[in-house]
């Protein structure tokens, strides 16, 4: 048996030995965001005496379940005291391990580092150190606050990265050496933070799979905030909303704002001026010498929702979309049948992720491309890429995109993953030729991974041409 007691700056903590990696579970990183600290930035953690047992998960952050029939990640006995994070590491007692730190996705408002499907303990054993983070989300991390610093739920992962910078050490990894990996809301909080000035120094690499598209104006974070005071019965004050308790919160935070009704979540990002200044795509043009994966899966509006109606015509969801005329026509085109679902993926995240990629490539940055396009029963839908970097193959979530049990090429498959992801945080480079403006060479995922040239070329160009936005 190996000593897994570690020191860290706020007091000892004792792991979990794994047989080849170390678990230590729950560790703080801030205090309790409650009472006078509900709804501010992350304090500093109390120091403790003695050694701390950290075998178990810590609380989730306050939330509802993602849909009906889904367990429960977080009660109201659990309170609020949730910014913990979790360190798997290869190496304990060793020392400069590339460290790889991950960020989930939900929505802005689902998940925990404790769900099942994030355990590192299979992606350590790769020689990186593993640290999943805890962070506020819904309108506990990003609901809007007159004279309260807005995205808490960012500011809670940089809290986390500051604790990885002075403690990491001590648990074999490379402080100078920290990859930040995420998906959906935390491939954009890694993208986010990459070029935020509060963030500098603290991030050397980030692996962003599915960046979605979704911020939040002024104008707009203060009418979700106006609905959901209305709705609870508060004034929409700091005062009046830390008086209530998260699950009254939670009982009203979709409520629509005036004007109609709400977007997919009310809540994300808000452009703040200060930590958020633009969509991922223009920060990260200030982040040139951090090193970037970013890709999507091939049809990523699978698993957000039902498709439309077999029978609508892509001028309704261009249309929706806000695009230029003729852009449905240019899809129908090119795409047939599959205009509508490639319209709607490109929409939420393939256009967003391309983007991102296109400016960091743009302003000289070390880039890589990938496109998830495995398979499974609900198709290369988002978040199917998730159990490859983990290997999970038995997990709930795992079940429902994989299969259960998973196909044959899913283990193989997954090592390859893993591997790219290993050596992309301790060398800079995942094995695949670098993202550039002229020749677009792309990552495909796929049982027989492959290269390609441009392979999203169609959408790109149509979105070139009909996104008013550019």
């Amino acid at each position: 048996m190996i000593d897994t007691v570690v020191t860290t700056a706020a007091g000892r903590v004792r792991g979990q030995d794994l047989s080849g990696v170390v678990a230590f579970k729950g560790i703080p990183f801030a205090a309790p965001p409650e009472g006078p600290l509900r709804f501010r930035p992350p304090a500093p953690a109390a120091a403790w005496d003695g050694v701390r047992e950290c075998a178990a998960f810590g609380a989730a952050p306050p939330q509802l379940p993602p849909r009906p029939g889904v367990p429960p990640v977080w009660r109201p006995q659990d309170g609020l005291d949730c910014l913990t994070l979790n360190v798997w590491t290869p190496g304990l007692g060793a020392a400069g391990l590339p460290v790889v730190v991950w960020l989930y996705g939900g929505l802005w408002k689902h998940g925990s580092s404790g769900m099942p499907q994030y355990d590192g303990a299979t992606l350590a054993a790769s020689g990186v150190v593993v640290v999943t983070v805890n962070y506020r989300v819904g309108f506990e991390g990003f609901g809007h606050i007159p004279g309260v610093p807005d995205n808490r739920g960012l500011r809670d992962q940089i809290a986390a990265l500051e604790w990885v910078r002075r403690n990491v050490a001590a648990f074999g990894g490379d402080p100078g050496r920290v990859t930040v990996a995420g998906q959906s809301a935390g491939a954009a909080s890694a993208v986010l933070l990459a070029g935020a000035p509060a963030a500098a120094g603290l991030v050397r690499r980030v692996i962003a799979q599915s960046v979605p598209a979704g911020l939040r104006g002024a104008a707009e974070a203060e009418a979700v905030t106006a609905a959901v005071a209305e709705a609870a019965g508060v004034p929409p004050t700091w005062e009046g909303l830390a008086a209530l308790p998260p699950e009254a919160i939670l009982a009203v935070q979709d409520a629509p704002p005036a004007g109609g009704a709400g977007p997919m979540t009310a809540f994300g990002p808000v452009v703040d001026g200060d930590l958020v200044t633009g969509p991922p795509w223009r920060p990260v043009l200030a982040a040139r010498e951090v090193d970037l994966i970013c890709g999507f899966t091939h049809e990523e509006y699978l698993g957000h929702g039902p498709l439309p109606d077999p029978s609508t015509p892509p001028e309704a969801v261009a249309a929706a979309l806000r695009l230029g005329d003729g852009a449905a026509a240019a899809y129908r085109e090119a795409l047939g049948g599959e205009a509508v679902l490639a319209m709607l993926s490109d929409a939420l995240v393939r256009m967003p992720s391309l983007r991102t990629a296109e400016a960091h490539a743009r302003a000289g940055g070390r880039t890589w491309m990938y496109d998830f396009a495995w398979r499974g029963p609900a198709g290369a839908g988002h978040g199917v890429d998730v159990p490859f970097v983990f290997g999970d193959g038995g997990s709930r979530f795992a079940a429902r995109v994989l299969g259960s049990p998973p196909p044959a090429g899913f283990a193989p498959l997954s090592a390859r993953v893993r591997a790219s992801w290993a050596a992309f945080a301790a060398t800079g480079d995942p094995g695949w030729p670098r993202y550039d403006l002229d020749r677009r060479r792309t990552r495909i995922w796929d049982d027989d991974p492959r290269d390609a040239d441009d392979p999203l070329a169609v959408s790109r160009r149509i979105w070139e041409t009909y996104d008013p936005s550019l």
